[in-house]
């Protein structure tokens, strides 16, 4: 008896995004032996720097008895607005300058400049979260905060700030390649940004006229709406859904744009 094999036919676009699947997991790995290494704890770097820091901000706050405009104890206001930083300034950080030192991959015939991006974005995304996430476990344990009101919202807001962070990045990851004053001028923007993303301060606290300005810095509306989740009727919470969302998908689209653009600026080379 003849044996009849059935030939499975795959697409294009299936066969397309598994390979680039397989592309953007190997540079990930690639991307945290380089930066964290082999040793002492290694890979744990990812989740535990940035639980330091935001531990470092919320001891530092609690010694000092820093006002935030808000009723809500301090250990979750912390929590909650520093965790947020970690996304939108050091997807951009990673980005920006990532082109160069990977330079050699792009002659690889599936390794694109996006692939690049997308890897250094999954890399502080995952650590971003993962210390957001354990932090408030550990809040939550000891008793220094209450448990979540609203766990969708938290989850919205934060994919919400995620993508934004990631477009940014992109944005500026595919600038800089243009002009290097890029990375000069993201340094104090960033720094500039800090105080005014609403890590430190609640909206609700503001005169009128400055609640209206702060609002249209895009990390303010996702701050404020993870604090809604967080702490419901407790807080109360000034943002505008649609202007974030448009805000995102324009960086995403001029993201895009000139990722591309310095592609074939690249292979011009």
């Amino acid at each position: 008896m003849t044996e009849r094999r059935t030939e499975v036919k795959e697409f294009p676009l299936a066969n397309s995004l598994r390979i680039q699947g397989r592309v953007i997991g190997a540079l990930f790995l690639r991307e945290v032996i380089t930066r964290y290494g082999r040793h002492n704890i290694g890979f744990l770097w990812l989740f535990v720097e940035p639980m330091l820091f935001t531990l470092g901000i919320t001891a530092l706050w609690t010694a000092l008895q820093a006002y935030h405009g808000s009723s809500l104890p301090i250990a979750a206001f912390a929590l909650t607005g520093y965790s947020t930083v970690l996304l939108w300034r050091n997807m951009p950080t990673r980005c920006i300058g990532a082109i160069v030192p990977n330079f050699s991959l792009l002659h690889h015939r599936y390794v694109k400049i996006i692939d690049i991006f997308i890897s250094r974005v999954l890399l502080e995304g995952m650590g971003a979260t993962v210390s957001f996430v354990v932090l408030s476990i550990f809040f939550i344990v000891i008793g220094w905060i209450d448990l979540p009101e609203n766990m969708l919202t938290i989850v919205f807001a934060w994919t919400l700030l995620s993508l934004f962070g990631a477009a940014l990045a992109f944005l500026l990851g595919a600038l800089n390649e243009r002009s290097e004053l890029v990375e000069k001028f993201w340094h104090p923007v960033s720094y500039i940004l800090f105080p005014l993303s609403g890590a430190a301060f609640s909206v609700d606290a503001l005169p009128l006229g400055a609640q209206k300005a702060v609002l249209w810095i895009p990390m303010v509306n996702a701050v404020e709406m993870v604090r809604e989740g967080y702490f419901g009727s407790q807080y109360r919470a000034h943002y505008d859904l649609p202007y974030l969302v448009i805000i995102t998908l324009i960086v995403a689209l001029l993201a895009l744009i000139f990722t591309r653009l310095a592609a074939q600026d690249l292979k011009q080379e």
